[in-house]
């Protein structure tokens, strides 16, 4: 018989934060271990339950009993179950017997009876005798106990909880308490035990709102019977549905908005995890307090109170926000006035914050960095501010900034670390920073700078119009990567605690926007992330960094960019131009250009001619020399050097003019000479000179073909 099936453990408040990610790995373990002993099938759905106070599955059409399942175990070696007369041995007997199979040893070695029989086979090292029967499938109860046990076993728990039960004796351990076990097979309960509790069918709703104790009738009657006698709302989506649509509504009817979803989103999710059954109201504090910058106040609110912030159509904050709250009511004015009076002394401590911070100049908490660890191989936050500086003054000349402004900006970067307000909000740091350098009359250019260097990437088709925030941007992540990959701490695996990664797609991020913005205005760009990244080596004290660091981070910052690239490009175009490291900012249209280059008929002739020529040059002689045209005895030869002098010009102008399309077009006139040379010209000749010289008209073909990209990489 199938029917659906109703688990639910009733516990102590679980942490929010976890919450989802603990309904779903319940549920989904669940089901596998069910899944895993033949009650349910790919048919079967699962839904998951999740509420502060509880955690649930429902699967349906789930069997009563397993299904029945041939298995093979493997019994003993043959030399220790065959006897010397042959016959099966007193150890096969006595296993065979305990195995409730006796019968088979009189047909040794291959008895048979039913569906039972022995074999043997090898398993790879001698031969054995094996058990073939079949396996009587699990009743439900036993098989929930089991699948229900490594469900807790399995839980992504943060921290686990040791918690005595009932009996004062017994100690268990959990996420948090568990006060209750719920398991229906369609209207039966199911005899499972876990945690030192009894399966029953009574449930518990909303801690003040609902009916405490709730018999539910079937398996499927569970998510109904909470929300018509809990007040209770268990799917842990469709609760964040609803919460949504009534911070939404309200936000509407007030003339205002969220905020931007990013910011939304994460704080959703946390206070759907802390109600049952959502209400939405309206809080409001004095005006007085948007003189704070709007950052203190949204994060206060946010983060400590979970509040939904209202913004107008400009994105100014307002002084309203909405609550979440636990209880439904229809006049909610004590819970309104509750929050408004614990929302103020939090908006007070922004504001004394703000104006203390404000009574000592930016520029005078430099010094006091010193103090402050950056790591303990890299020194102070001052000795990295220094490095910084010099970063950012370098990149300021290369691309039209201020050199002073960029220095200043650097100089004045980590001030804010050593404020109150950044101290109480780590987030606000650079934010902070720039609303102070604002308020001791610094540059304009400085303050947005110190406000941008936290970002993420610069957005847009073109570089900020204030090039001291992208030098300061630039410098900060170059510090960053050359110091801590150059002490040894470079990503592994999926982890990456200072961000390399992060800090590596913003540089390619700048990169990108400069060079676009150089093109654009017909200007030269000549920054290099290579020379930055020896700059900033030379930086550190003598014997900080790592030889080779340099280089290395070259390759990890190309395979980012690889990574990145390969979801919207032709995978081996990537990889042709990747392969020569050009400049990060010709790295799209260099790919471009191959993929246009790939379309012509000569293309894949020429890829394949490259990547002979490329193996014929690993094998030969390193020299530079060129090419003596006196040496030159077959037309072939003669003709490829031709064609070689004839394209190579337009080709290297073509190059230097930044038209990658143009430079792998004009190689398609190489396609015939380079095809009768390798049909009619012995490149290994016997005579040395012969065959060096031939080696060196292949070595400048192969460095004219591969400008662009490395082309063999188009080679089937």
């Amino acid at each position: 018989m199938s029917a659906s099936l109703l688990v639910e453990l009733f516990t102590e408040e679980l942490p929010p934060k976890a919450l989802q990610r603990l309904g779903d790995a319940f549920a989904g373990a669940i089901a596998r271990g069910l899944q895993s002993r033949g009650l349910i099938d790919q048919s079967a759905n699962t839904t998951a339950f999740a509420t502060p106070r509880r955690l649930a599955v429902h699967i349906s059409n789930v069997s009563a009993q397993g299904k029945d399942a041939p298995v093979e175990l493997k019994l003993m070696p043959l030399s220790v179950a065959r006897a010397k007369d042959g016959k099966a041995s007193e150890a096969l007997r006595k296993k065979l017997a305990g195995l409730g199979h006796a019968h088979l040893a009189e047909s040794f070695p291959e008895g048979k009876a039913g569906s039972d029989s022995l074999l043997i086979k090898s398993d790879g090292k001698a031969d054995s005798v094996y058990l073939r029967t079949m396996a009587l499938g699990q009743p439900l109860a036993r098989a929930l106990d089991e699948a229900l046990r490594e469900a807790i076993e399995q839980l992504p728990i943060p921290k686990v909880m040791n918690y005595q039960l009932a009996d004062g004796a017994t100690t268990v351990q959990f996420v948090r308490p568990v006060h209750g076990l719920v398991a229906l097979h369609g209207a039966d309960i199911v005899a499972v035990t876990a945690l030192g509790l009894t399966a029953g069918r009574v449930t518990h709703g909303h801690r003040f709102q609902g009916t405490k104790d709730i018999a539910v009738a079937t398996a499927d009657a569970y998510e109904e019977a909470l929300a018509a006698h809990g007040g209770v709302i268990a799917s842990f989506s469709a609760r964040r549905a609803e919460t949504e649509r009534q911070l939404r509504t309200q936000a509407a009817l007030l003339g205002a908005s969220l905020g931007p979803e990013d910011d939304v989103a994460p704080l959703l999710d946390e206070v759907t995890a802390l109600v049952e059954y959502p209400s939405v109201y309206t809080g409001e504090f004095e005006r007085d307090f948007l003189a704070v910058p709007q950052e203190c106040l949204v994060l206060t609110m946010r983060t400590n109170q979970k509040y939904f912030p209202l913004f107008d159509a400009s994105a100014k904050l307002s002084n309203k926000f909405l609550i979440v709250s636990n209880m439904r009511l229809s006049d909610p004015r004590n819970i309104v006035e509750g929050n408004n009076r614990v929302v103020r002394p939090r908006l007070a401590d922004a504001r004394f914050f703000f104006d203390t911070d404000r009574k000592v100049r930016l520029e005078a908490r430099v010094p006091q960095l010193a103090a402050i660890v950056y790591h303990n191989k890299l020194g102070s936050q001052l000795e990295r501010v220094g490095r910084v500086q010099r970063l950012a003054g370098n990149i300021a000349r290369e691309i039209g900034a201020d050199p002073a402004l960029a220095e200043r900006a650097a100089w004045l970067a980590k001030a804010d670390l050593v404020t109150s307000m950044v101290g109480e909000f780590p987030e606000l740091q650079g934010i902070m920073g720039s609303y102070y350098a604002h308020a001791d009359g610094e540059h304009a250019q400085v303050v947005e700078a110190l406000g941008d260097q936290y970002r993420i990437r610069f957005d847009g088709d073109e570089a900020p119009a204030n090039r001291v925030s992208v030098s300061l941007f630039i410098a900060d992540r170059i510090e960053t990567l050359v110091g801590i990959w150059g002490i040894g701490l470079k990503p592994s695996g999926d982890k990456d605690p200072f961000g390399l990664r992060r800090a590596a797609l913003g540089l390619i991020n700048a990169f990108e926007l400069l060079g676009a913005t150089a093109r654009g205005s017909n200007q030269a760009f000549t920054l290099r992330l290579d020379e930055l990244l020896q700059q900033a080596a030379a930086l550190f004290r003598p014997g900080t960094i790592e030889t080779g660091a340099p280089a290395a981070i070259m390759e990890f910052a190309y395979e980012r960019y690889r990574n990145q690239l390969i979801g919207i490009f032709e995978r081996n175009a990537v990889d042709a131009v990747i392969a020569l490291q050009p400049p990060l900012h010709e790295v799209v249209r260099r790919v471009r250009a191959v993929i246009e280059f790939g379309a012509l008929p000569e293309a894949g002739v020429l890829a394949a001619a490259n990547k002979r020529i490329g193996n014929i040059l690993k094998k030969a002689d390193q020299s530079e020399s060129p090419a003596d045209a006196s040496l030159f005895v077959e037309a072939a030869e003669k003709a490829l050097a031709a064609a070689l002098d004839k394209v190579r010009p337009a080709a290297t102008e073509r190059f230097a003019a930044g038209d990658y399309a143009g430079t792998l077009k004009l190689l398609s006139q190489m396609r015939q000479p380079v095809d009768d040379f390798f049909d009619k010209v012995m490149v290994m000749a016997e005579d040395a000179k012969l065959r060096n010289n031939r080696i060196a008209l292949l070595r400048e073909l192969h460095g004219l073909m591969n400008q662009v990209a490395d082309i063999s990489r188009l080679a089937a």
